[in-house]
This record gives structure tokens, sequence and C-alpha cells, in this order.
């Protein structure tokens, strides 16, 4: 007997399903065209402004790069398990608007952050003619370096404003922690949010993970839906 068995992708929502068609082919373009010497991450990743490497374009291309694997596959993951929900309440042309705007915005907190700490090491925003040999006997020259040639990239800021637009919209949807641990969404993403405001102020020895991007992600997700006078949802879904 033949069993029809549907595709979990079926009953994706168009917007959802063509920014993980676009994110798969971007990483799997930057690993093929790396073994032929061609440097995608240099090119699609974003930098800081001030980098000889930033372009313009890279606001946008940068949230379709990834590190690896696993990261592409957890941002990806959560955008299969939560972005559909978004995209059906807020409409896909609205979605598409949100996922893009929190990415941005998710960059701009990123490069804030940044641009405060080479005030801070340098006492400007900029660095004449991109030259950090200047600063080389700084203790913090090795901050500086990484700001200036440490690539962000990831679609981890939209994937944040995703998370918080469920949790805003549906506040008290239980999830499961490892699919056993019962929590509402509202507490989930707050605690997730938590997490990475304690990480990136503590900034650990070793840590690369871009946490106020994240969290300017979340931020401008929130902004956004309350200026678009969006509310809980919770009684239209269960």
């Amino acid at each position: 007997m033949n069993y029809y068995r549907q595709s979990p992708f079926a009953n994706l929502t168009p917007v959802v399903k063509n920014l993980i068609i676009i994110n798969v082919l971007f990483f799997i373009a930057t690993w093929v065209l790396e073994h032929y010497g061609i440097d995608l991450t240099s090119l699609f990743s974003a930098f800081y402004f001030d980098s000889p490497l930033f372009k313009p374009w890279q606001i946008i291309t940068y949230m379709f790069m990834h590190a690896g694997f696993w990261h592409i596959f957890m941002n990806m993951f959560v955008l299969f398990m939560f972005g559909p929900t978004l995209e059906y309440t807020l409409g896909s042309k609205r979605f598409l608007n949100y996922y893009f705007i929190t990415g941005i915005g998710a960059l701009a907190m990123q490069m804030l952050v940044q641009t405060i700490e080479v005030y801070h090491i340098t006492g400007s925003f900029t660095i004449a003619n991109h030259d950090l040999s200047l600063f080389q006997t700084s203790p913090s020259f090795e901050k500086l370096d990484d700001i200036y040639r440490g690539a962000i990239l990831g679609a981890s800021g939209a994937i944040f404003g995703v998370l918080v637009g469920f949790a805003v919209l549906f506040p008290n949807v239980e999830l499961r922690i490892y699919g056993v641990i019962p929590i509402k969404a509202k507490y989930a993403v707050i605690g997730y949010v938590v997490w990475e405001l304690f990480s990136g102020v503590s900034q650990f020895a070793g840590d690369s993970v871009a946490h106020f991007a994240h969290l300017g992600g979340a931020l401008v997700g929130f902004i956004l839906l309350k200026i678009w006078g969006y509310g809980s949802q919770d009684n239209f879904y269960s």
C-alpha cells in the first residue's frame, strides 16, 4: 500500500520559504566558491562603517551569510518554526518589511556599540587612512583590530525580530524547551533577551557572537509592532 507523505515544507508561507531558499543558496555558494579562491564572506558580510572592507550593499547581504552549518541551521529552523505564523498574521508584504527592517536595525545596534568602543579606544569614531598601526601599542589594539576586520554575518538579528514578534502577538502560547520543559512564549523570549544582554555586556573571552545585533533586532521588532498597532492575538491562536 502506498502512503502519501506531505513535505514538511508544503505549508510554508511564501516569504519564509523564499528566505530559507536564498539563505541556503548563499551558504552553498560561499562554500563552493571558497574552493576557487572567491571569498564571498568578505564581499557580502557587514563590516564597521569605517573599515576599508565595508560596502553599502552589506547592510542587506550580511543577513544571508552564515559562519557554518549550525549557524544557518539554527537560524533557518527558528524561521521555519515561527516565521509562517508571523507572516500569516502580518501579511506577506508587511512580514518581509518587518524581517529586513529588524535585520537592518540589528546591524545598526551592533555598529553603534562598535562606534562607542572605537571612540573609547581612539578618541574618534574613525581612524585616518584606516591605519590601525597608530594604536598598536594600545592595550585595546586587539579589540580595535577585531572591529575593523571582523565580519558581522548571519540572519540572527532578523530572527530575533521574528521571535519577539511571535512573543508580542502570541505571548501565552506554550513552547517546550528541549521538547520537554513547558514555558510561555513571552517568558522564553524575555529570558533569551536577558541572556543576550548579559552576554553582550560581559564580553566573555573567545565569544564571537554579535549579541548587541540580536538585541537590536529584538528591540526594533518590538517597536515596529507597536508603531503598526499590533497587540496580542492569543484569542485567535491556540
